[in-house]
């Protein structure tokens, strides 16, 4: 049973275009700190799970395309670096307190289905991205509201 998810990430950080320039390797999806973000990849991601990608902190934010799992998870490196923006002292290797899993590029869509035409698509009202107050960079999605983004974001109008 493949699982589906919205993940979040800035485009000056990490983009679709980014990963689209791999040409099908993987990326590892560090920096994760929230404890439930982590829960979700630690315990429910599945290799083959399908992604929506969404770019945050810009305008407009929206889900710009699709990304697959690529791994199971592992230790997230980045908390074991005193140097990283990422690095947590009270993980440990023995006991990580963060992990990740690689992502890899599916397809670009030909626009972005912005978090206002979101909102506007009444099918839609479910997603967690649209509640109120939700922050979490990874969330889970139906079926039936990855298919809609993905009509939306294959579509030539909004």
């Amino acid at each position: 049973m493949k699982n589906y998810w919205l993940m979040k990430s800035e485009p000056d950080a990490f983009s679709i275009e980014d990963l689209e320039r791999l040409n099908g390797k993987s990326e590892p999806w560090d920096g994760i700190r929230n404890y439930q973000a982590r829960n979700f990849m630690r315990d429910e991601f599945k290799i083959g799970d399908q992604i929506l990608f969404y770019h945050s902190n810009c305008s407009p934010p929206g889900v710009v395309g699709l990304a697959e799992v690529a791994s199971d998870p592992y230790p997230d490196e980045t908390a074991f670096d005193p140097k990283s923006k990422y690095f947590d002292p009270k993980s440990k290797r023995d006991s990580p307190r963060w992990i990740l899993v690689d992502v890899r590029f599916v397809a670009k869509f030909p626009r972005t289905v912005t978090l206002a035409e979101m909102r506007e698509t009444e099918s839609l009202g479910e997603m967690r991205i649209l509640q109120k107050g939700n922050r979490l960079s990874i969330t889970p999605v139906s079926e039936r509201d990855y298919e809609k983004i993905v009509e939306l974001g294959n579509s030539s109008t909004s």
